[in-house]
């Protein structure tokens, strides 16, 4: 039999897993640190969240495996699986992890590698593959499976191209665009906020 304590417990997880499978549909659209941190707290209101993340980075080990692999870029990615991980402490830690020295691996984090990994088998079905591994409480997509990059005018006339350079050039936005501006949205994307009871 089971102990009171242990008991209660359990019966207070399986009351809190009903409540947040029951909850509403939630469809969070973003990108960067502000969507991972939106969804820490969205986690605890429903298992029914989708992420629909932008894919326009092209910095660091995200811009290395997207120009070395062809996939869309994994950190923002993962930074969203790891803030819907059902242990998100312990999965931050491994999942951030980036590999030190003078290695190819130098500069990557271990979770953009796991998704590198999984996207083997096309994007979406990785993510959906690597979310179940890390026990994630509702869902990641990409907003694209195509290769786009930011574009900026800046008020000086002058045009940067892809969103870590236009971060480094220290200049005013006049206008910014997405290149090719006709870049399909994907399928899961789609379906997501069409189904959504809630549209962020």
């Amino acid at each position: 039999s089971l102990i009171p304590d242990a008991s209660g417990k359990l019966m207070e997880r399986i009351f809190v897993q009903r409540k947040l499978t029951r909850g509403p549909a939630i469809t969070v659209v973003g990108g960067g640190t502000g969507l991972s941190t939106m969804l820490r707290g969205m986690k605890y209101i429903t298992n029914n969240v989708t992420a629909v993340v932008a894919m326009g980075d092209d910095g660091g080990s995200s811009g290395r495996l997207r120009k070395e692999l062809g996939i869309v870029p994994p950190g923002d990615l993962r930074n969203c699986m790891t803030a819907l991980a059902d242990q998100e402490p312990e999965m931050e830690r491994l999942l951030k992890y980036r590999f030190k020295g003078d290695s190819p691996l130098a500069g990557h984090c271990f979770g953009n590698l796991l998704i590198a990994a999984m996207a083997e088998a096309g994007m979406e079905q990785g993510l959906k593959t690597a979310s179940q591994i890390l026990k994630v409480r509702g869902h990641v997509v990409p907003s694209t499976l195509e290769d786009i990059q930011l574009q900026a005018e800046m008020t000086d006339g002058t045009v940067v191209t892809g969103e870590s350079h236009i971060s480094e050039a220290g200049k005013h936005i006049k206008t910014l665009k997405m290149v090719p501006a006709d870049a399909p949205a994907a399928k899961d994307a789609v379906e997501a906020i069409l189904k959504a009871d809630v549209l962020i």
